[in-house]
């Protein structure tokens, strides 16, 4: 499995920000892809996640501190080689100075997109990409 982030960069308060991660190389029909974040000095939590299933979005779950303002969604597509991209976006709106971070895209078996969003249960991860809010 292979999961590459892009999109971050320096936002100003209340602002917004596309994050995506490519994904590939799944050898099930069904799994997680969850996004988390770290900040310096702080834990790795979670922000949100979405279940796949045969390339179609199943559920989505939205951790507590980004519902309301954070969206996920999954795209599938053909490329010009006739493989299908998979694409999970994280639509990040009203961000705060407290929402810098690195965040991860990271994948997991199908049980793992909960209320819980453990990072302990994903096990491969994205190299992260930097989101700074501030002006």
């Amino acid at each position: 499995v292979q999961l590459v982030e892009s999109g971050g960069g320096l936002v100003q308060p209340g602002g917004s920000l596309r994050l995506s991660c490519a994904a590939s190389g799944f050898a099930y029909n069904d799994y997680v892809v969850g996004w988390f974040r770290q900040a310096p000095g702080k834990e790795r939590e979670g922000v949100g996640c979405v279940l796949i299933g045969s390339g179609r979005t199943r559920a989505v779950h939205v951790a507590n501190l980004a519902r309301g303002r954070f969206l996920i969604a999954h795209d599938e597509a053909e490329s010009s080689d006739d493989e299908t991209e998979t694409t999970i976006k994280l639509l990040m709106t009203m961000l705060k100075a407290e929402d810098t971070a690195v965040y991860y895209c990271a994948s997991g078996r199908d049980n793992v997109c909960n209320n819980y969003l453990r990072a302990n249960d994903f096990d491969r991860w994205g190299q992260g990409t930097q989101v700074t809010v501030s002006s």
